[in-house]
């Protein structure tokens, strides 16, 4: 086999360069392929599977975007309807078709109908020809999801809960039912307690387990199901692949608390390393991968997981962080201030105005907020990495306004006084005098957003919980042998900044909303793109990778870091993008990622090289958080 080579992509100075990279459909490599061969699936895999046709469908709203990812029914529910909730006793599945609209029912029978082909498109072919190449399940692998992608069930035996035992009230047509004919009892399931982070009285929701928790959001709307496939072709099943999944809404600190999670998960690894006799290699997505890293300081640190701080070393081979929000997710923050995101902002009147009837943002803000787990992908860094009100690391030539100010007012005319705009921290700042106070003192006491300015400060934070999530707090485990990999999507434009004004609407809690009558050059109805995979930012999935952990503050044993970009080309005849799709939760089924993870798990990760299409380097160059006590790497 080729090894393959390092591809850096020229900056350019072109705004529409850096949303748009220059097409570059992905090859898999085989013996016989000259220079440049590409590691990934694309062409060649394309041409061994039956490619799906589906035409583009409009499809029904998905109201809560990326981080929340729930699928909300767009139509009105009067004020005066009140549903008998003893009649639920015999409800089932059918029952929902007999209230839902007939057209968006028939939009929802057609987007599974399209869902299904497209999850054949490439079914099984990524691991067939890995497997063709000598590729084998070697590592025993361990799955860690993201924000949206767990199940969540009711285990609750009160009168209210009972009719949803066992039910799925988060990732399945069970929520659908539940939002649809008893929305004020899915909100009290769903929410957390306010004040203790933890469950309410009387009910009880736990993460669903196994495969079945993370392969399907809703019926056939898959997640981790490609990935699965593909191992399970090169010989992976129950035996030596396994699902971590976990309760999303909590802080990170409850998953112990109340779920023993980090023990289990350590339990598991070493099981794992015992009976096969290899270290394991984990793989993380988005939210997951905070919570991994968070997991590395839990499992080493005296009092909690007292495994010492060889314990990586000796149990993990490598991990694989895919679309890793590691500094955080920006369109959290307007999620929990106001309900709302680009999602929700940019849809037009008639569904803002279901949505409004449906789930209100005051409604949407405060599930947000009793959802503590959200708030972990607060932004990381501050100023020094997301800009300040003049500049920031990644603004564009001839760009209007700074990337740094990243919640604005328009001028106006009136006489309503404008505020000022804010940065990052400012934001959070005014997020917290916006908020109630059990809120503020939850996620302070919970995560910490700063950046650690020393290697002395970094090594006395490894015994504090709270700073566990942020990695320019912290460093990496002392590991020589573990290798990380960084494998997320670019040229999705991705929420950036914000645009907002005051509500005067007196039947809302909320003092402030987006801007959604505002569009001027690249701010679109109050929301300002910048580059990412549509969710996470390129500077927070990146940084890191390309620049932090080069730095020996945070990395002192010099754990080997490698970077893969992938840029998004979506097949516009696929309702998901297809093979070559870079959008956050679509890459789990991209070809080239799928490659990518089975020869890291089979043992051949060595081949990987560094490839890098954005300016992801030019950026992080701008952004100096070292000092003299840090020396960085080649």
């Amino acid at each position: 086999m080729n090894i393959l080579r390092r591809r850096t992509a020229p900056a350019s100075g072109n705004p529409a360069d850096s949303l748009s990279p220059t097409p570059s459909r992905e090859e898999t490599p085989t013996d016989h392929h000259d220079d440049d061969d590409y590691l990934s699936a694309a062409k060649d895999l394309q041409n061994l599977v039956k490619k799906g046709t589906s035409k583009r469908r409009t499809l029904w709203i998905f109201v809560l975007g990326g981080l929340f990812g729930i699928v909300v029914a767009l139509f009105f529910i009067g004020h005066n309807q009140i549903v008998e909730f003893a009649g639920l006793q015999d409800f089932n599945l059918d029952s929902i078709f007999d209230v839902l609209p007939a057209g968006m029912l028939r939009e929802a029978k057609e987007f599974q109908q399209h869902e299904k082909a497209a999850v054949n498109y490439d079914s099984f072919a990524v691991g067939l020809h890995a497997k063709s190449e000598g590729v084998i399940a070697k590592h025993p692998v361990i799955m860690i999801p993201g924000v949206i992608s767990t199940g969540l069930e009711s285990w609750g035996t009160e009168d209210s809960s009972r009719i949803y035992f066992r039910k799925r009230l988060w990732g399945s047509w069970s929520m659908m039912r539940a939002l649809v004919l008893d929305k004020a009892g899915w909100k009290r399931h769903i929410m957390l307690d306010k004040k203790t982070g933890m469950d309410p009285p009387g009910i009880k929701l736990r993460a669903a387990q196994g495969f079945d928790s993370s392969d399907f959001f809703i019926t056939g709307y898959w997640i981790w199901n490609k990935i699965l496939e593909n191992l399970a072709t090169i010989g992976y099943d129950p035996t030596n692949a396994f699902t971590a999944a976990y309760d999303w809404r909590m802080s990170y600190q409850n998953y112990e608390k109340r779920d023993q999670y980090f023990t289990r998960l350590k339990s598991h690894i070493e099981l794992a390393v015992r009976i096969q006799d290899k270290k394991v290699v984990l793989l993380s997505h988005s939210m997951g991968s905070q919570v991994l890293y968070y997991f590395f300081h839990w499992v080493e640190a005296e009092g909690y997981g007292d495994g010492g701080p060889a314990w990586v070393e000796t149990y993990v081979d490598s991990w694989i962080n895919i679309s890793g929000c590691m500094l955080g997710a920006l369109k959290g923050l307007p999620a929990v201030l106001s309900g709302e995101m680009k999602d929700t902002a940019q849809l037009n009147a008639f569904a803002v105005y279901g949505l409004e009837k449906f789930l209100s943002r005051s409604e949407r803000a405060d599930i947000f907020r009793a959802m503590p787990g959200i708030s972990s992908m607060l932004p990381m860094g501050g100023e020094t990495v997301w800009g300040n009100a003049t500049w920031a690391p990644d603004d564009l030539p001839d760009q209007k306004h700074s990337f740094g100010t990243f919640i604005r007012w328009k001028e106006t005319n009136t006489t309503e006084k404008r505020r000022n705009n804010f940065t990052v921290t400012e934001s959070l700042d005014f997020l917290f005098s916006e908020s109630e106070q059990w809120y503020k003192d939850l996620v302070l006491s919970s995560y910490s957003h700063g950046i650690a300015h020393n290697t002395a400060t970094v090594e006395s934070n490894q015994f504090i919980p709270a700073k566990w999530i942020n990695p320019l707090e912290t460093r990496l485990p002392l590991a020589p042998n573990l290798k990380i990999y960084c494998f997320y999507g670019i040229g999705k434009p991705t929420e950036r900044a914000y645009y907002y004004k005051n509500d005067n609407d007196p039947w809302t809690s909320l003092n402030v909303t987006i801007d959604t009558g505002f569009t001027d050059g690249e701010v679109d109805r109050g929301v300002v793109m910048g580059e990412g995979d549509g969710t996470v930012s390129l500077l927070s999935a990146g940084y890191m990778c390309a620049r932090g952990w080069k730095l020996k503050r945070y990395n002192p044993a010099g754990v080997q870091i490698k970077t893969f970009e992938m840029p998004h080309e979506p097949d516009r005849f696929s309702p998901r993008g297809g093979p070559n799709t870079a959008d956050h939760v679509d890459i789990l089924g991209r070809s080239s990622l799928n490659d990518l993870i089975l020869r890291v798990a089979g043992g051949k990760g060595d081949l990987i090289q560094e490839t890098i299409h954005s300016n992801i380097v030019e950026y992080a160059n701008k952004i100096q958080i070292f000092d003299e006590d840090d020396v960085p790497e080649s």
